[in-house]
């Protein structure tokens, strides 16, 4: 059976609730900037994957007209 290499890494929450990841976890997902990542929330705990959602799981995804980059840097703050 191969083993599984496991490494703990860690960030910090900031007051509105957002966090950087870590360089670890951004190399193995290999996430760029502008990758959408997806939260499976489950009784073990929460897992991270790369992957766009599709529309039926994103209950935002109809509102396209704000998904403009004038829009993602005008709200980034929020």
């Amino acid at each position: 059976m191969p083993s599984v290499r496991r490494q703990t890494v860690y960030s910090k929450v900031s007051v509105k609730s957002q966090t950087v990841l870590p360089a670890e976890v951004r190399e193995r997902l290999r996430i760029k900037p502008g990758d959408r990542l997806r939260y499976v929330i489950d009784d073990s705990g929460v897992r991270i994957e790369r992957g766009a959602a599709n529309e039926e799981e994103d209950p935002f995804a109809t509102f396209t007209e704000w998904a403009s980059d004038a829009d993602d840097e005008a709200y980034a703050d929020l």
